[in-house]
C-alpha cells in the first residue's frame, strides 16, 4: 500500500464518523490531504466504497504481520485461530466507521461484496496459521472462520466491557464451536460415509481450492 493511499484512507476516517463512507466523506478527505482528485480517483474509482475496501485490506495486513511476529510456541492450535481474529479485531482504529461499513455491507447490491471481504479475512487467517488444504476442508475452514469473524465483529459493536473482556470470551466460544465441528466433521470423513464421500469420481474428491491466480473467494487483491 502506497504513502498516498495510507494518507487517503487516514483522513477519511476522520469524516466517516458524520457522513458515513459517502461522496463526501471521500471529497473531505481529498480537501485535508491535497491529493490530486484525478489520482485519487485513480486509486480509488468509487470514492469512498474503495476506500472502504483498502481499509478492510490493510487491516489484514497488519493482522497478518502482527501474527507473523508473535511468539506462538506456547499457544494451542486453537489459541492460535483466536489470537489472530483479536488482532484483526484490534487493527481496526475506529468502532464508529466499522459500524457505518457493516450498515452498506447489508445492503443487497454491496452484501457480495461485504461476504467475500470475511472470506479475505479467514483466507488471510488460515494462511498465516500454514493451513495446506488443498481439497473441501479449503471451503469449509474459510467458511467457518467467516461465520465466527462476523458474528464477533458484530457483538463487538455493541460491546461495552472493559477491555473487550466480553467480545474475546464470545471469541473463545465460537472458536471453540469450530474446532468441535472440524472433530465431528474428521470423524466423518475417516468414517465409512466419509470414505465413500470422498473415493475417487465422487463430488467431494473433485473439488479443489483455487489457485491463487484464480479470481476466486479468497483471493486477496
Amino acid at each position: 500500500m502506497t504513502e498516498t493511499q495510507d494518507k487517503l484512507i487516514d483522513a477519511i476516517l476522520m469524516h466517516v464518523v458524520f457522513d458515513g463512507w459517502s461522496e463526501e466523506a471521500f471529497q473531505a478527505a481529498l480537501a485535508d490531504t491535497g491529493v490530486d482528485p484525478v489520482v485519487a480517483r485513480g486509486l480509488f474509482p468509487r470514492g469512498a466504497r474503495d476506500l472502504a475496501r483498502a481499509w478492510h485490506d490493510r487491516g489484514d495486513d497488519r493482522m497478518a504481520e502482527a501474527f507473523a511476529a508473535a511468539d506462538l510456541s506456547e499457544m494451542r492450535y486453537s489459541e492460535k485461530v483466536a489470537y489472530a481474529v483479536r488482532l484483526r479485531i484490534e487493527a481496526i482504529e475506529d468502532k464508529e466507521a466499522l459500524r457505518r461499513a457493516t450498515a452498506q455491507n447489508i445492503l443487497p447490491l454491496n452484501a457480495p461484496e461485504g461476504a467475500k471481504m470475511l472470506w479475505q479475512t479467514a483466507d488471510r487467517i488460515w494462511t498465516a496459521l500454514g493451513d495446506t488444504s488443498e481439497d473441501y476442508n479449503w471451503y469449509t475452514k474459510r467458511m467457518t472462520l467467516s461465520g465466527v469473524i462476523g458474528s464477533t465483529l458484530l457483538f463487538w459493536l455493541g460491546d461495552d466491557s472493559y477491555d473487550n473482556a466480553a467480545t474475546w470470551e464470545f471469541l473463545d466460544r465460537r472458536i471453540a464451536d469450530v474446532m468441535q465441528f472440524e472433530k465431528v466433521k474428521a470423524k466423518v470423513t475417516n468414517g465409512p460415509l466419509g470414505r465413500v464421500l470422498t473415493a475417487p469420481g465422487s463430488l467431494l474428491n473433485m473439488i479443489r481450492a483455487p489457485r491463487r491466480r484464480d479470481d476466486l473467494p479468497g483471493r486477496s487483491h
